[in-house]
């Protein structure tokens, strides 16, 4: 995967003087963002949304789960995910929708430097150790997963713009 994306603005969706959001921005929102919506698939085809805390790190929105939850158990069977941040209003801001697979982490060296980027953007908040292939914290243990980007869509308000990012 490349690290800077095709950037595209779609005029079928923005407004006539609207420009295409840049990958910086984007990638600024994504950076800072206190909560994701996570969509994931259900055995039956339906889908399983829920709010999750996440970092960006080495070009990948990463999450952490419990084992048993169920999107846990959806990323068993089917790997396709959409991850969202954004603003719930209307005349501002970028909301962000990354699609992509949620591919599992447990290689030890890459779990540490998640951790302290979890401590370091949640002030201590969030506080994890890497073991086993796994995040440990007081309340249990968790998986964790990275979502590499393959397209990554920008909502602009305000002017209302919609940015394909491909990578």
């Amino acid at each position: 995967m490349k690290d800077t994306p095709d950037t595209e603005l779609d005029t079928r969706f923005s407004e006539p003087n609207a420009t295409a959001s840049e990958w910086d921005q984007t990638r600024r929102v994504i950076e800072s963002a206190e909560l994701f919506w996570i969509c994931t698939v259900r055995a039956d085809g339906r889908p399983h949304v829920s709010p999750l805390v996440g970092v960006w790190l080495d070009g990948a929105v990463h999450f952490s789960t419990g084992p048993d939850e169920q999107k846990a158990r959806n990323l068993e069977r089917n790997a396709h995910v959409v991850v969202l941040t954004g603003c719930n209003q209307w005349e501002e801001g970028l909301d962000v929708v990354v699609e992509g697979d949620a591919v599992q982490v447990t290689d030890e060296r890459t779990l540490q430097r998640l951790a302290a980027a979890w401590g370091t953007k949640w002030d201590g908040r969030w506080t994890y150790q890497a073991s086993n292939g796994r995040f440990r914290h007081a309340v249990g243990e968790a998986l964790v997963f990275a979502v590499r980007p393959a397209k990554v869509l920008a909502f602009g308000k305000g002017t209302f713009s919609q940015t394909r990012h491909r990578f």
